[in-house]
């Protein structure tokens, strides 16, 4: 499939290179079940997009991954997110949103609910 090309923000190239240094459990986690083309595709990780920056990234299927942590300031979060994710999906970005939790404790489940998005981004 041909990779559709998606500008970005170069700015941002240095940010997410730290980020992906940083490795904050929950993505490490999520990383190590889906690198390698494990279901057909690519997956990246911290990829800058426009002016964002996306947990994980999937060229092919233009879908993005998101994983929201916990949060003291959860409803500023919430909105900023939103905002984020409306304009990205203007792009023509798909995401799925996993919790920190759900990674940790229902890994099983959320590479399911994963694997059902893949499919169903394939078959359209």
């Amino acid at each position: 499939m041909k990779r559709k090309i998606v500008s970005y923000n170069p700015k941002l190239k240095e940010k997410a290179r730290e980020l992906r240094k940083q490795g904050i459990l929950s993505e490490v986690l999520l990383w190590k079940k889906i690198k390698g083309r494990v279901y057909d595709v690519e997956f990246h990780r911290q990829v800058p997009i426009d002016n964002y920056i996306v947990d994980f990234f999937c060229h092919e299927l233009m879908l993005a991954i998101e994983i929201d942590g916990n949060s003291h300031h959860f409803e500023e979060i919430e909105m900023r997110d939103i905002k984020r994710q409306q304009k990205l999906e203007s792009l023509g970005i798909t995401f799925i949103r996993f919790k920190d939790k759900e990674v940790k404790q229902q890994m099983n489940g959320m590479l399911r609910a994963l694997e059902n998005k893949i499919e169903q981004l394939r078959n359209n």
